[in-house]
């Protein structure tokens, strides 16, 4: 049994944006979950996987960027999007102050978290999870947006596939090993950048789902002492 509550929250000098609160009976801890550059917080994923989350005892708190609110396509600058993820963080921790807080997102909404951790402060936040980091554009290797990686000073939890076009696991693997015992890389094959599945691997798209739930879960747990 979970409850659903719709919120709105003012994104400093953006205006306000809506979010949703899910939040199970039995929640060990918080996650403020920002959506990716293509789809708001609405999208199949982003609600399965919350519900997901909320099956394992974990509430989210999955809220809007100031373009998707306003149903602009391109993204905000990078500025915006950090004070946006600072602002969620706050009401998130205002609207369930006794438990531990995490954050993150899908792939732009995870690594300007990321990046929100490196250049300002997140409070109270205990740890960052990366639902598909986007290390590079598609088929496109690089490295250079995991460069301020090195600034953030939380456990970080990568959850990547190993079709993912967006992050070429052997550049990521060295990066996540210099990062050192803050990271954990949890690899899921056959996934893509979305997280699905061919039907050939064996493995559907609803139970890589449910694995990063559990995987989350088994993460903070480790980190809240659970």
């Amino acid at each position: 049994m979970s409850i659903t509550e719709n919120v709105r929250f003012a994104a400093q000098d953006a205006g306000e944006v809506s979010a949703i609160f899910l939040w199970p009976q039995n929640a060990e801890c918080v996650l403020v979950l920002a959506h990716g550059a293509g789809a708001g917080m609405n999208h199949p994923f982003m609600t399965a996987l919350a519900n997901d989350l909320a099956a394992a005892g974990i509430a989210s708190f999955r809220f809007q960027f100031p373009y998707m609110e306003q149903r602009r396509r391109v993204p905000d600058r990078a500025p915006v999007l950090t004070a946006t993820i600072q602002a969620a963080v706050h009401a998130a921790s205002e609207a369930a102050p006794d438990l531990p807080l995490f954050a993150g997102g899908k792939s732009l909404g995870g690594r300007m978290t990321s990046l929100a951790a490196a250049e300002h402060s997140l409070g109270d936040v205990r740890g960052l999870v990366f639902f598909g980091f986007p290390l590079h554009p598609p088929n496109q290797p690089g490295t250079k947006r995991a460069e301020h990686l090195d600034e953030v000073r939380l456990p970080m939890l990568f959850l990547q596939g190993t079709r993912d076009a967006l992050a070429d696991l052997k550049l990521l693997r060295p990066i996540c090993a210099k990062l050192g015992a803050q990271v954990t890389l949890h690899v899921i094959e056959g996934a893509d950048h979305s997280f699905h599945v061919l039907r050939s691997s064996g493995k559907t798209d609803e139970g890589v789902l449910e694995e990063l739930a559990r995987s989350v879960s088994t993460w903070t747990k480790k980190l809240t002492g659970q």
